[in-house]
């Protein structure tokens, strides 16, 4: 059975490592700081600044801890964006780990993250008028998923720990529901995972990576 146990990484913020996996769920070199710069930064404001004023439709892979769903709500407060978030966690967190972490208090937001940790799973909940929280159960393994989305954060573990989440048939399924210009995005810089991607026909660009991570990988569907 995987075991979790809470860590704080060098900005402050929590994540947890799991034992079985001796993997972490963010970088041991900022939590909050790499979820910042790989899926905000790179990932939600750059749809953002394609199609102001837009409804974002964000599907994240591997909800984990919250974090960026945390933050994607913090951001669309701030930008007054309307965003519709569906977010796939076959394991959710328990909640007795989830209380220990100090994201709430860290980005000035504990409301904020006590409404996404409190959304029921598996229905549309609305957390604020313009911010549609879906936490789906589910495998992607397994289980189709349904319509199209401006942003893919893929937030599996590593390849080297979670191989079958990364190999060619699941990575074509997820892209395959990004919209036109879509943005698909993760910290992970593979060069087999660019090779995947740019045979599907996506954009595949190398970027420079958060603190302690040289490269990260966005891919984006021509419109």
């Amino acid at each position: 059975m995987e075991s979790l146990q809470v860590i704080t990484t060098a900005d402050g913020s929590h994540s947890l490592l799991n034992t079985t996996l001796n993997e972490t769920y963010h970088s041991v070199h900022g939590a909050i700081r790499e979820s910042l710069h790989v899926f905000i930064d790179h990932g939600l404001r750059v749809a953002e600044q394609k199609q102001p004023g837009k409804n974002i439709r964000v599907l994240e892979l591997g909800f984990g801890t919250g974090l960026n769903a945390v933050l994607t709500l913090i951001e669309a407060k701030r930008q007054h964006l309307t965003v519709y978030y569906e977010t796939w966690e076959l394991h959710p967190v328990p909640g007795s780990l989830i209380s220990q972490l100090n994201y709430g208090n860290a980005l000035g937001d504990e409301q904020g993250f006590k409404a996404v940790h409190e959304a029921a799973w598996d229905n549309e909940v609305g957390l604020i008028p313009s911010f549609t929280l879906y936490k789906r159960r589910k495998d992607l393994l397994r289980d189709e998923l349904e319509g199209s989305f401006d942003v893919i954060y893929y937030d599996a573990f590593a390849p080297s720990k979670q191989p079958e989440m990364w190999t060619q048939e699941v990575l074509r399924k997820v892209t395959s529901h990004l919209s036109p210009g879509g943005i698909w995005i993760t910290y992970c810089a593979k060069g087999q995972v660019k090779r995947d991607l740019a045979s599907f026909g996506l954009t595949v660009e190398t970027l420079p990576g958060p603190p302690g991570k040289k490269e990260m990988i966005r891919a984006t569907l021509s419109h």
